[in-house]
């Protein structure tokens, strides 16, 4: 058996909803039913775009760890379950997680209400570091008080802005979360849209001074 050195702060955590624990895992035997449900979960919970579906074919090896036919045999069996959906057009079978989102779209999908070109292909998640792994390269390490703060940020701010973000303060050498949290702070109410924005994005770094976010800065 291989060893599992464990779970870190640095790494981004999937959601399971309760239901999953109260109605679903002391239901599921099968090894190949709980793998394809719950690698289900983590993909459709990590997509971005509108219709988050996958296919047979987004279940490999080397994700799941069954073979063709196990994978088949698993998602059979969480179809009949009701925690997955399959729905089928002319050329090809869409599996959906049975939540509000995922019944919706398949409903949806079922009635050739999807254009096939709006069916983007299904790609791994990125594996962007998130917000602790992001303060902890670049600023220093956590305290109890910092690590709540940035779980709260995480809620507050786009993962995409929180990166930027963090990327500003070290090119202008200013490596701390205050200076970080103004950025934050000025974009959420300013907006960071249109062509405003984009000029500033093109001046650089240069553009963010203490002085533009003093109001944003909590002073001690």
């Amino acid at each position: 058996m291989t060893t599992f050195k464990g779970f870190t702060d640095s790494e981004s955590f999937t959601q399971l909803p309760d239901s999953f624990f109260h109605h679903l895992l002391n239901k599921i035997e099968d090894a190949a039913e709980l793998k394809v449900t719950l690698y289900m979960i983590w993909r459709i919970e990590h997509m971005e775009n509108t219709f988050r579906a996958l296919r047979e074919a987004d279940f490999t090896l080397k994700d799941v760890g069954l073979s063709k036919t196990g994978i088949r045999s698993g998602l059979e069996k969480a179809v009949r379950r009701g925690s997955i959906l399959k729905v089928r057009d002319d050329a090809e079978v869409f599996y959906f997680l049975n939540s509000p989102r995922g019944r919706a779209t398949a409903e949806a999908f079922a009635k050739g209400q999807w254009r096939a070109s709006s069916r983007t292909s299904s790609v791994l998640p990125l594996d962007r570091p998130n917000i602790f792994k992001l303060y902890e390269e670049n600023i220093g390490p956590l305290t109890p008080l910092i690590a709540d703060m940035l779980k709260e940020a995480e809620t507050l701010y786009a993962g995409e802005l929180i990166d930027e973000a963090f990327m500003i303060a070290v090119k202008n050498n200013k490596r701390n979360w205050k200076y970080i949290e103004a950025i934050l702070k000025r974009w959420k109410l300013e907006g960071k849209n249109g062509q405003k924005d984009k000029q500033n994005t093109d001046k650089g770094s240069q553009k963010y001074t203490d002085s533009e976010f003093s109001e944003f800065i909590k002073r001690d």
